[in-house]
């Protein structure tokens, strides 16, 4: 049975949010269409009801709603105008949902021809996507939040309007710029002490328990204690993408920010290496003496 306050939705993009978002809306009784560049991701969705599109234009057909989780504007602009994109047959009737993490001004370009835009920026893992307890931080216009305000509930524990499109983008941008400094400050601390002698586990576990750490440093300790970057919750490529993102920002703005321009420059050396797709915890490996070494 389709939940009373929103019709069909697609989701577009399955990485870690989309597949969450999308599990949650099944969840919550909601027909769900689903698309992403990899057929093979549409599988396990498919299977708990979900109907599997082979292109942006066919996921959209007949909803109400669309929510673009792809990575990067390249891969926005591609589902929105490229081949079979959702804007080939003309304007998406229904309200489209900018998830992706772009530059503000992106999401106002490539969105121009529709009637109904959000961009949202998402705050939470995967289970808080899955659960419904993402907090969502929207830019759009207020008689298009409020129509869209329904479906971004079943989704999340907090809603905020922000104010015009692409105010979503930058609070986004401005959430990841600290965990970006804040992970790789915990890194360097822990490097340096490891360097000076001090054991490793033993210091990430002061850290994380003293009034210094963040909860995202809390959170990531666990992870260096253990050496795992594997399955991430945010990949390191993205951090950095969205690192330059903010550093573009200030420089537009006239602003000179040193910590971001210094962890974009190091989240790139570490994608370099090869560490993308490991979680962003991984920029460490770009502040070993050996890079790859890492233990």
């Amino acid at each position: 049975m389709t939940h009373p306050t929103t019709g069909p939705v697609a989701v577009l993009g399955l990485g870690t949010m989309g597949t969450g978002l999308a599990t949650r809306l099944l969840d919550q009784g909601v027909q769900v269409r689903v698309w992403n560049r990899t057929a093979g991701r549409t599988e396990p969705l498919a299977r708990a009801g979900a109907v599997a599109a082979a292109h942006p234009a066919d996921a959209v057909e007949g909803t109400s709603a669309a929510i673009c989780t792809v990575t990067d504007g390249e891969a926005l602009a591609a589902v929105l105008h490229g081949p079979d994109g959702i804007m080939t047959g003309g304007p998406y009737p229904g309200s489209l949902v900018c998830a992706s993490t772009v530059a503000p001004e992106e999401v106002v370009r490539l969105t121009g021809d529709m009637h109904s835009v959000l961009d949202v920026g998402m705050l939470g893992n995967r289970e808080h996507a899955r659960s419904g307890e993402l907090r969502l931080f929207v830019g759009g216009e207020e008689r298009v939040f409020t129509a869209g305000r329904p479906l971004l509930e079943l989704l999340s524990k907090e809603v905020v309007h922000l104010g015009e499109l692409g105010s979503g983008m930058r609070m986004k941008l401005l959430l990841n710029l600290l965990m970006g400094i804040e992970v790789q400050a915990l890194a360097e601390a822990v490097e340096l002490a490891a360097a000076t002698g001090l054991d490793r586990k033993l210091v990430l576990g002061t850290i994380a328990g003293s009034g210094f750490a963040s909860p995202v440093m809390a959170f990531k300790s666990k992870r260096l204690a253990a050496g795992r970057f594997d399955k991430p919750d945010f990949r390191l490529s993205l951090m950095a993408k969205d690192l330059l993102l903010a550093a573009e920002q200030a420089a537009a703005a006239g602003l000179r920010l040193p910590l971001v321009d210094a962890a974009a420059q190091t989240h790139v050396r570490a994608t370099d290496q090869g560490h993308g797709d490991e979680d962003c915890v991984a920029v460490a490996h770009a502040l070993t003496p050996n890079p790859g070494t890492h233990t």
